[in-house]
C-alpha cells in the first residue's frame, strides 16, 4: 500500500504565482487571527554601553525586541513631573 505525498515538487513549486510589492501592501499582518500593527525598520545609534546591558538582559528573546518593549513602556509611563506630584500629594495628605 503506498501513501500519496502532499508536499510539492519542485516543478510545482516553480509554477507558484509571483508575489508584487502591492500584494504585500495590501497583506494584513496577524497574530492569533488579531490584526497587528506593522513594524518600521530604522537605522538608530545607541552607546554600546546600552546595547550591552540590553544584550545582557534579553536572553533567547533578542534584545531587539527587548529594546521595542521598554520603549513601549517608556510611553505609557507618567512623566516625571507627573510621579513628582503624586508622591507629594500622598505625602502631604496624612499630615493634614
Amino acid at each position: 500500500m503506498s501513501k500519496k505525498s502532499f508536499s510539492k515538487t519542485s516543478e510545482e513549486l516553480d509554477e507558484s504565482p509571483e508575489i508584487s510589492q502591492s500584494d504585500l501592501d495590501r497583506a494584513r499582518f496577524r497574530v492569533n487571527l488579531e490584526d497587528v500593527p506593522r513594524k518600521q525598520r530604522i537605522n538608530i545609534m545607541l552607546d554600546t554601553g546600552v546595547i550591552a546591558y540590553f544584550k545582557s538582559m534579553a536572553g533567547t528573546r533578542g534584545y531587539q525586541t527587548l529594546i521595542n518593549e521598554t520603549l513601549k513602556k517608556a510611553i505609557h509611563q507618567e512623566t516625571l513631573e507627573e510621579t513628582l506630584r503624586r508622591v507629594i500629594r500622598e505625602e502631604i495628605k496624612p499630615a493634614e
